[in-house]
């Protein structure tokens, strides 16, 4: 569709192939002669039908009141077919811009809400749930086998080794999932190489931290696990790593009534190892066996750093507090589960947000709603589960707090931010906890408290933008 074309004086009607308007071609008045015998037939100029008119816009009316501008009724009555003899005839108009705006005019503006689309974030509740639940399990393997040795002996060097294995499991599941969107076969290449270097890495670090010996078997085993469940936990296969476990499950269900003996104890862990390390390879050879994308380029390593860093904080902090209140751990690790639900449930009532706001302030403003609702429902069941464990409940929601906002920066894909400033809070907590400096204790709910007022101002100042979710 065109619009009418502006012919102004001294425009560009002035040129000789523009379009002039009939009396730019006759000749002045003065250079015709006085007895010029000629006859002037002047037409009637057409009277518009009002009640056509105002029939023709009840019938349109649904369609014309979202109208911005009379162009778009021009174009709708073009589409309804309404041609140039139908407006001049029917509705005394004489051409259909002239109809258009009268049409414009007669039919108030309305503008009907769009209709609700779904949800893109949309959370998989049992998934998430189950994620929670496969995080903590492994947690009863040490319960079968503490009995076995001196859990003394062993804790440093497994301690050490899960450190180095937190750290490069997040790393590795970031770069796994950008390889990811290239393809599964890409993303089976860099889980296997880089699940099997990061299990060595650790067990490298368990074994000089004990100085060899059968400790470094219980390092080693650990370490495999840890590699083979986060290769499984990448490629969406929790159902699968939870039959592997079923035998701790089996073994430490009946610890409270029933003695198993030592060799269920050593036997029941080191199956369910053995049955992780199964799926793990039957899932990675489905992969593999997959046709690889063409022209695809790896990511550049330091893409993945900050996460790994981020991973050596929250394994820090973690430590710290597992240190006066180790039944805190699980708890916290039990809530990641509805940690990651959380996130997913901020993304899609950010994107609800868009919609029900007009102006960048009242997006900030309900951003921070979201942000305080998100963090009220992750920290209020965590309140009577850190008092029956009897953990510091200020320390444990703070921490909780501090993991759940720099994890949601990192959903994001702001890396560095969460990282530098994690990395701040445990190396100063745990510099004052080594150096026994005051406050003593009261450092680490004081750093992880100052961590989530600067993740706070990250999250708001980054994920309070409309651009961010558009």
């Amino acid at each position: 569709m065109s619009g009418p074309m502006a012919l102004e004086p001294g425009g560009a009607e002035q040129h000789t192939l523009a379009l002039r308007p009939p009396a730019a071609l006759r000749p002045p008045r003065a250079l015709l002669p006085d007895d010029d015998p000629t006859l002037v037939v002047r037409l009637p100029r057409p009277v518009p039908d009002q009640e056509e008119v105002d029939r023709l816009a009840a019938d349109l009316a649904d369609r014309i009141g979202p109208a911005v501008h009379p162009y778009e009724v021009a174009a709708l009555l073009e589409a309804e077919g309404l041609s140039a003899d139908a407006v001049r005839q029917r509705y005394g108009h004489p051409n259909l811009f002239s109809l258009a705006s009268a049409l414009y005019e007669r039919v108030p503006r309305t503008f009907p809400e769009l209709a609700a689309a779904p949800d893109p974030w949309r959370p998989d509740t049992a998934r998430c749930l189950l994620r929670g639940v496969l995080f903590a399990l492994p947690g009863l393997a040490y319960l079968l086998a503490a009995p076995l040795g001196q859990a003394a002996r062993y804790a440093p060097a497994l301690i050490a080794a899960g450190v180095v294995s937190w750290a490069w499991g997040q790393a590795l599941g970031h770069r796994a999932h950008l390889r990811l969107a290239a393809g599964r076969h890409e993303a089976g290449r860099t889980l296997l190489t880089g699940a099997a270097l990061g299990a060595s890495l650790a067990t490298a670090t368990g074994a000089a931290v004990a100085g060899g010996g059968p400790v470094t078997l219980a390092a080693a085993a650990q370490s495999l696990y840890l590699a083979a469940a986060s290769a499984l936990l990448v490629l969406a296969r929790e159902r699968l790593l939870l039959a592997a476990l079923s035998p701790l499950i089996a073994g430490a269900a009946p610890l409270p009534w029933w003695e198993p003996g030592p060799v269920l104890r050593l036997g029941l862990p080191l199956l369910a190892l053995a049955a992780t390390l199964a799926a793990a390879g039957w899932v990675l050879r489905g992969v593999l066996g997959t046709p690889p994308a063409p022209g695809t380029r790896r990511p550049p390593l330091p893409v993945s750093l900050p996460y790994g860093l981020f991973g050596l904080a929250a394994a820090s902090l973690v430590l710290l507090e597992g240190r006066q209140h180790p039944y805190a751990v699980i708890v916290l690790t039990v809530s990641m589960g509805p940690a990651e639900w959380l996130l997913y449930r901020y993304r899609g009532w950010s994107v609800a947000a868009l919609r029900a706001t007009a102006t960048p302030a009242a997006f900030l403003l309900r951003s921070a709603g979201l942000l305080g609702l998100c963090l009220f429902a992750y920290l209020l069941p965590l309140t009577p589960a850190a008092l029956l464990t009897g953990a510091d409940p200020a320390a444990l929601l703070l921490l909780a707090a501090t993991l759940w906002t720099a994890l949601l920066l990192q959903a994001f894909g702001v890396a560095w931010p969460s990282a530098l400033i994690c990395l701040t809070a445990a190396g100063c907590a745990a510099l004052v906890t080594l150096l026994r400096l005051p406050p003593g204790p009261a450092v680490l709910p004081l750093c992880c408290g100052a961590a989530v007022l600067c993740l706070s101002v990250c999250v708001l100042g980054l994920l309070g933008r409309p651009s961010v979710h558009a």
